[in-house]
């Protein structure tokens, strides 16, 4: 059941629509282009910081070589 009102609860296609006009309208054609390149900057950005993350003992194994 509590699957059922979740996914009733999602937005269509026509109320996706609408969302994508409203955000149009708020930030305009030139500025959309530049909130994704940020985004997308910060996403590969945060993928590289996670890849790199390694764990305290094998850090301190590489700085002793």
């Amino acid at each position: 059941m509590n699957y059922l009102i979740v996914f009733l609860s999602m937005p269509g296609g026509s109320e996706w629509i609408i969302i994508g006009i409203a955000i149009l309208l708020l930030f305009g054609g030139k500025k959309i282009p530049e909130l994704m390149k940020g985004l997308g900057s910060g996403v590969k950005e945060f993928k590289n910081a996670a890849k790199d993350d390694k764990p305290a003992d094998k850090k301190e194994e590489e700085t002793k070589e």
